[in-house]
């Protein structure tokens, strides 16, 4: 019977590709994951370094009026 077996290789061939189907879909979500976390991680550490150069910048500010305050009093 041809039809049977025909139909057998379907039924195996349809649980193969669902198999890989699940995955791929397993990998994608993993990765989803991992640059989801990856961005917040960046963000979080770009916000910090956005913090420590404004302070620095404020800092020089500081410093340069009080360097040209010293300048005009001399």
């Amino acid at each position: 019977m041809p039809h049977r077996e025909d139909f057998q290789k379907q039924i195996q061939q349809d649980w193969a590709n669902r198999e890989y189907i699940e995955v791929i879909t397993g990998s994608i979500k993993r990765i989803a994951d991992f640059l989801n976390s990856f961005d917040l991680s960046c963000r979080s550490r770009l916000a910090m370094l956005n913090e420590r150069l404004t302070s620095l910048e404020r800092k020089i500010e500081y410093l340069e009026a009080w360097i040209s305050k010293g300048e005009a009093l001399a």
